[in-house]
């Protein structure tokens, strides 16, 4: 993959991770992140060289030679955003074990109070550059 810009990787299987790739769609500043789901194969391929858990339960931010998890990936993307959605960035004050803990109770409870999808997201035709190739 010659293309440098981040790739943001979610479960494909969430109802709150595809709401959120849907949001960052329409707000992102500028068409910068791509997006793949962790279950493609792009995705298991984007992760292969570093050194992430098998079962991730986060979204993943790849930039450059970085790769970020759980809250520090969610408030970097929202420095990609336009305002005010890219204030939220600010957040990155308070300490990674509060951010964090937080991060895992909503990832917890995400299938029961969002759906699971047995299927990944689709994107659609106006989307699909923005995607990684599947397969």
């Amino acid at each position: 993959m010659d293309d440098a810009r981040p790739v943001l990787l979610f479960d494909g299987h969430c109802g709150l991770c595809n709401a959120s790739v849907d949001f960052v769609l329409r707000h992102e500043a500028s068409p910068t992140l791509r997006f793949a789901s962790l279950q493609s194969e792009a995705g298991r391929a984007m992760l292969g060289g570093h050194a992430v858990p098998a079962e991730l339960d986060s979204v993943v931010l790849v930039e450059g030679g970085a790769v970020l998890t759980r809250s520090d990936a969610a408030l970097r993307v929202a420095t990609y955003l336009r305002a005010p959605w890219s204030a939220l960035a600010w957040l990155r004050v308070l300490p990674r074990f509060l951010r964090d803990a937080g991060y895992r109770f909503v990832a917890a409870h995400r299938y029961g109070w969002f759906g699971r999808s047995e299927t990944c997201r689709v994107p659609t035709a106006a989307e699909r550059a923005r995607f990684l190739p599947s397969g």
